[in-house]
């Protein structure tokens, strides 16, 4: 569609797949409310849904590779040891 018609007819959030990653990684309910009722609306462009789930899955990967690095082979090897069940 161009960008005249999103605009007038508004996008489907439940085929958009930038938004689908955004329901699994934006932990702000209200937040993801607020995008597909603008997206719903045609306020929000398919190019700044894409923009705004790009930025969501960066900032996920940022605490992930944050959290990893704190992983030692100390930690990794108590994890690991087996242990008897009581």
């Amino acid at each position: 569609t161009t960008v005249e018609e999103h605009r007038r007819l508004g996008g489907d959030v439940s085929v958009d797949v930038s938004f689908r990653y955004l329901e699994f990684f934006l932990e702000d309910d209200e937040e993801l409310a607020g995008i597909s009722e603008r997206y719903t609306k045609g306020e929000l462009l398919s190019g700044e849904m894409k923009s705004l789930a790009v930025a969501c899955i960066q900032e996920v990967i940022q605490r992930h590779s944050e959290a990893r690095a704190k992983v030692t082979d100390n930690l990794i090897q108590q994890v690991m040891t087996v242990r008897n069940l009581e």
